[in-house]
Formats: structure tokens, sequence, C-alpha cells
């Protein structure tokens, strides 16, 4: 039990109104908790005080939150009704507008900006903290989260769109599988950190932030930012989570035009488990570098620990930027236990375009190109035929800018690399992978209804794709893996994007519908940098 300037705050609001009608109105701390003439203004939640001297602390008052400062009591007593007339019919809630419900969470001392499924959640949480007798104010280091109470293993996460984020903290959504959730209990064990088992429990790290408007009536339409290094782990018991506030812009929901039931893709809770070791597997992994001479020397990249934390069998590269010149000394830096790699590097256009196979396994043959001059002389394709596939890594033509390039990509370049695959798929299963240049569908990328004239988003390019590649038999496998899931794989350099989760969905696995079940995982890393895109990866049970 808390004791707030001699009130005694009660573990539920039918014992808060017997206790009010014993107070003296002077002394009463509305949820927006204001302290009148030459007092401090203290927040509910324990936030540090800011002075306000007599004359401008009716007009802050007044003009925060639209009542006389003699009816703090009218308003404490008429938030418990509206409190109790909640928990008498749970569905109101769902009613309200989105006006009736910001103007409801912030006579209670809560922010109120974001979508109207956001405000829902926002005050559902508090209803449910009230009712179990929990403190449910924001405080320094303390963000609301939306209440886990109906959520089951494996449910579906709701979270700020990106430039909410920047506006204000709200509920945020999120669940893992148990296997998951036992692990992270442990390393919080293992740090130090306190844990509960009997109980839900979410363990934080401090929270910092970059800015703090400190007295109340700031609170409500100021700006919360929250650091990058917040960490909030998951605690399970009896079945159900805690939500989590993200920590990596990815695990954010970044999009602008979000539909229901879409969530971000956060490879630290939904990759399956790995297979067992006698399992029969191949693991695949493409990357367009954007120049590959550049990338091995950038600081603090090493090739090394990438094959040894991925320990994948074939490498896959995109947009190397090499020479034919460069090739042989490229090979010499190869890991050991990768030595059998295919180059083919752009002739028309020096140190432009480029693609590779590095792989631990030597194929059983290799071709480079289409076999079409017209479409061979910028190193877009390299074809490996191992024992039960055919590997492809292309990197397709971009339409450019002024989509100048728009009608050789979808009437020239997709129809023939469609026609080849189906032709080498006579004989085994294709897997074509690399930087596809289309985001597919408007869950691929954050921007849909910006980039309609864009190249790799336009009309022409989606029907395309869709018509050479999906309608022939070729399956998306991380759209079907996770039909609702945004996931990119490119961030432009302008305006940050990787930081702010801005991107697109180009890179893919496509892979010849008779395999398609045999996929084990398709994933995206977007951890790791170095480049404008990130690593893709396929794990095929063979």
């Amino acid at each position: 039990m808390k004791q707030t300037l001699g009130i005694k705050i009660c573990s539920n609001f039918t014992s808060f109104a017997v206790a009010l009608k014993n107070l003296d109105t002077k002394t009463l701390v509305c949820p927006r908790v204001r302290e009148m003439g030459n007092k401090r203004l203290r927040s509910y939640s324990s936030i540090p005080a800011s002075p306000i001297s007599d004359d401008k602390g009716d007009k802050k008052l007044k003009g925060l939150v639209g009542i006389n400062p003699d009816s703090e009591e009218h308003v404490l007593k008429s938030n418990i009704v509206e409190i109790e007339s909640f928990e008498n019919d749970p569905a109101k809630i769902e009613r309200m507008t989105v006006q009736e419900l910001r103007t409801t969470l912030r006579s209670m001392g809560i922010p109120a900006k974001g979508r109207k499924h956001e405000l829902i959640s926002a005050l559902k949480c508090f209803m449910d903290k009230q009712i179990n007798g929990e403190d449910s104010q924001i405080t320094e280091g303390q963000v609301f989260v939306a209440s886990a109470k109906n959520t089951s293993v494996g449910g579906k996460a709701k979270n700020l769109s990106d430039e909410q984020h920047d506006e204000d903290v709200n509920t945020v959504k999120e669940s893992c599988e148990p296997q998951k959730t036992k692990k992270r209990l442990k390393q919080s064990a293992a740090q130090g950190e306190s844990v509960k088992v009997d109980k839900l429990v979410t363990t934080k790290k401090k929270l910092s932030t970059k800015s703090y408007e400190a007295t109340v009536g700031k609170l409500s339409r100021g700006k919360i930012e929250v650091a990058s290094d917040i960490v909030s782990d998951v605690v399970q018991s009896s079945g159900v989570n805690t939500p989590v506030l993200p920590t990596e812009p990815w695990a954010v929901l970044a999009h602008k035009k979000p539909q229901k039931g879409w969530v971000p893709y956060n490879p630290r809770i939904m990759r399956p488990l790995p297979l067992s070791r006698d399992t029969n597997l191949v693991k695949l992994m493409s990357w367009n570098v954007n120049g590959l001479r550049a990338l091995l020397k950038l600081e603090g990249f090493s090739a090394l620990q990438l094959a040894q934390r991925e320990d994948f069998d074939v490498l896959c590269l995109q947009e190397t930027k090499l020479q034919e010149k460069d090739v042989e000394d490229i090979k010499q830096c190869l890991i050991d236990g990768y030595e059998n790699s295919f180059w083919t590097c752009s002739v028309s256009k020096l140190g432009y375009s480029g693609t590779a196979i590095i792989s631990r396994v030597k194929p059983l043959s290799v071709r480079y190109g289409l076999g079409i001059s017209d479409h061979d002389s910028e190193g877009r394709l390299v074809t490996a035929e191992f024992d039960s596939f055919y590997l492809l890594t292309g990197y397709v033509p971009n339409s450019g800018d002024g989509l100048r390039r728009l009608s050789y990509r979808i009437t020239q370049w997709d129809p023939a690399l469609s026609n080849y695959m189906k032709e080498l798929e006579k004989s085994k299963p294709v897997i074509l992978t690399g930087d596809l240049n289309c985001a597919h569908q408007e869950i691929d990328i954050y921007n849909p209804a910006g980039n309609r004239r864009s190249a790799g988003f336009t009309d022409e390019e989606r029907q395309s794709f869709g018509t050479n590649f999906l309608s022939r038999g070729f399956v998306d496998t991380f759209r079907r893996q996770h039909p609702d899931v945004v996931g990119y794989t490119y961030w432009g350099y302008r305006h940050g994007g990787r930081k702010t989760n801005r991107g697109w969905r180009l890179d893919y696995f496509l892979v010849s519908e008779s395999i398609a079940d045999k996929v084990h995982d398709s994933y995206i890393l977007p951890d790791v940098t170095g480049s404008d895109h990130c690593p893709i990866g396929l794990i095929l049970k063979l």
C-alpha cells in the first residue's frame, strides 16, 4: 500500500470511492494530480515536481484539462464512476470513438496518442491494473504496455508505427514460444535480476530518456523519446505472457498503412527450433553486399564471424561490383572450408552489378547468365547444380530513375528468367535467390502509397513478379511462412531508413512448389549491417 499526501491508495476502486467521501477536497489528488497556488506540481506517478506560480497555476490547469480548479473532487468521482461503468460493461471501451478514448485517457493521466486499437489497449491495460490493485501510473523508469490478460502463447503482436513512436510511447504486444521464454528466464537469473516465477513479471533495465518534460501538463502533450538501450525480457508463467517493449528497430511495426493482424518480423522470437543433428539439411544464405571490396574493408565487419555464426553451406552474393581482374584476389581471401566459388562480372559497365556463389560443397555443374547475349553482359546470374536442386543467385535489373528500364525489365528480363527456370525444373527443383528488385505486396514496403511509381513497386513490376514467378509454381518462402509479418531486407541510406525501419523487402528465396514443404525456415537477418541490404537465409530439409 502506498501513502501519497496522506491519501491511502486502495487496491480497488470500490474502496477508493468509499475513502473519497471522508477526504477533504483540498487534499484530493485527481488522476492528473495537480496542487494549486505556489505548491509544487507532483504527478500521481511520482514524476519530479515543477513549481508553478500562483498567477499561472489556474490558467495552466484550465487550459490543459478544461475544468474549474475547484472541481477536482467532481473529476475524481467522475473517473471512478467511469471506471466502474467499464467494469460492468467491458464492451463499452470497444464502442468508444477515438475522441472519447483520448478524452478518457487524458482525464486519467495516460498518454493518448496513436491509432484506435492502441488507445483501446492502453485503456484496457489501465483498467486491468486498477482492478488488480497494481500501480498503473507512468513513472520515469516505466512505460505503459498493453494488457496480456487474454494473450495466448504464440499470439500476434501489435506495435507502434515508426511515426507514432517518435511522438509517444503507447501499447506494445509481443509473445514468444515457451522454449524461448525458459531460456530468457535463465539468462535473467544469471544476470542477477530479480525473477518471480509465481506471477507475471516483466524484468527491465533502467529506462533512459532523451527528453522528458516533468510537469503533468507538459507530459500529456509533450514528447517522450525512448532510448535505444531499453531492454525488457519476457517471463512466462501459467501459459500467459507479459507484453514487452522491443529494443531493435525491426521489432517495431513500421508501416504507413498497416492492416489488422500485421506484426513486425523479429527473428529472436519467430525462428523455429533448430533441427536435430541427424537431420539431412542444407543452409543457404543470400546477400546483396552493394560492393564486396568496400564491405570487406569495413571496420567492424568480419566475414569469418558471419560464417561462424550462421554456419551456412552456400552463400550467394549480388551487386559485388567486382571486375574480372579482382576475382582471383578475392578468391585468395575466402574463408577456410569455402573453397568453391563462382563469379560473374559486368563487362558492359565496369564496377557494376556482379553475382557469385560461394560453397562448401562442390556443385555438379555451374552456368553463367541466361544464355542470351542481350541479358548476359551485366553479370546478373550464376546457376549451380547440386544433387537435389538447382540454385540460382540473381540480381534483377532495377527499373532505374524515371523507370527508363521498366519496359526491358518486365517484357524481356523477367520472362527470360522465368522460362530459364522452368526449363531447369524439368530435371530437378529450382531455387532462385537474390535481390529481385520488387516489393510484391503492400506489406513488403513501408510507404506503399508514396512509391506507386517508384522502381521496385510499380504496378507493372508487381504484376510481372506474380505472372512470371508466383503464378508459374515458384513459392515465396518467407511470405508462405509469415503471411502477416512485416519484414524488410533493404533500407535506403537516405534519411536513416534503417534506424527507423522504413524499408522494402526486395530479397527472396523462391523455390519450386515440389520442395516448398521441405522448407524448415525462411528468415531475415536485419541486425547484420555493412550494406543497404541485409542477408536472408533458407534452411531446407533434403
